[in-house]
């Protein structure tokens, strides 16, 4: 698979460390314990778009939101995780 880095161009993703899912939310400090044995332990596996976490370990270090398809491994998009959710 190569993903399309935006400061970098396409690279392998043997060049790119995969962290998980984009859109957790990390809970407060005060939730309970069954919420916090939630958040660390169970993870979604949907086949379908899905948006990740990357970051180009063997090449510009940024961190990147890569939305793809986990079943076709089809990329729709790659933005700078810093940069995500900014009016262009």
């Amino acid at each position: 698979m190569r993903i399309p880095c935006p400061h970098c161009g396409a690279r392998g993703s043997e060049e790119f460390l995969f962290r998980g899912a984009a859109d957790l939310v990390r809970p407060s400090a005060d939730a309970s314990a069954e919420t916090w044995h939630d958040y660390v332990h169970l993870r979604d596996n949907p086949a379908g778009q899905y948006n990740e976490l990357w970051q180009h370990q063997h090449g510009c270090r940024r961190w990147l939101v890569v939305t793809r398809n986990t079943a076709t491994h089809q990329i729709f998009a790659v933005v700078d995780s810093a940069l995500r959710g900014r009016a262009a």
